[in-house]
């Protein structure tokens, strides 16, 4: 097998949590762009841009509407990924959510709906994937999407800190855990990227360019920045990469 040829994801079926728009969208569709069927979970009722963009590189999409404040679509969300191609062999734990407020104000609501999505949905969808993996006896892939607040505190944002400090070294355990069985969990940490979740940021002006002057690259990410990385963690290429974070920032954590 060449290099490129280790890149490929033909035959591959992999579920994308939050694909509906951002980055999980960029990365629903470059994993298509790559070989794999897709089994999308956001939020909205429909995802159909990216159905669309899927579609249009020939690899089959689904989608399922769930709420992943709870776990209960998660046996569903298995399923789903079964009955579109028959195998799970990627799992992007990409959905997230952001509170904002001091933390002397911060109410439990927001504390609880933040770590819910973002760690402990993550953890027992990673859960059932991993039971399904070792069923299948093929090995398999985790991608979490964690944050430059898996390394650094911020401000005004405690359950999320909170939330993607848990996902780095939660990407850890289960990588010691589990490969053993030919599966890799790693997590990419974008830096400041010009989605939803940063769309308070980047209107503020002082902050936007207190942000920007820190970034070697001198701009926002993009959903695309994402997406290569997330590529290749999820292919033959990485099948000797255990735990890891990646960062992909345009240099900040460099600074």
């Amino acid at each position: 097998m060449g290099i490129l040829d280790q890149f490929t994801l033909t035959g591959k079926t992999a579920v994308v949590t939050g694909c509906g728009r951002g980055l999980g969208q960029g990365v629903a569709v470059a994993l298509a762009e790559a070989g794999a069927d897709v089994f999308g979970v956001g939020f909205a009722p429909s995802a159909d841009k990216t159905a669309e963009l899927i579609r249009a590189t020939g690899r089959k999409f689904a989608y399922l509407s769930a709420n992943l404040v709870s776990q209960e679509a998660i046996p569903a969300i298995i399923d789903g990924a079964l009955k579109l191609s028959g195998t799970l062999d990627i799992l992007v734990n990409n959905a997230g959510t952001i509170r904002r407020a001091d933390s002397v104000d911060f109410s439990e609501t927001d504390w609880d709906d933040v770590m819910n999505v973002n760690l402990k949905s993550l953890f027992f969808l990673s859960q059932a994937a991993g039971r399904q993996f070792i069923k299948q006896g093929a090995g398999g892939k985790i991608i979490n999407i964690a944050s430059m607040l898996s390394f650094q505190g911020g401000i005004r944002v405690p359950s999320y800190t909170a939330s993607k400090g848990g996902v780095r070294t939660l990407t850890m355990l289960l990588a010691n855990e589990w490969a053993k069985h030919g599966i890799n969990v790693n997590a990419i940490a974008p830096g400041y990227m010009a989605t939803d979740n940063t769309e308070a940021l980047r209107a503020d002006k002082d902050r936007s360019a207190a942000i920007l002057e820190r970034i070697p690259a001198g701009r926002w990410g993009t959903p695309q920045d994402v997406a290569g990385a997330a590529v290749f963690l999820a292919s033959p290429a990485a099948q000797y990469i255990n735990g890891y974070t990646l960062a992909v920032d345009g240099g900040w954590l460099a600074r």
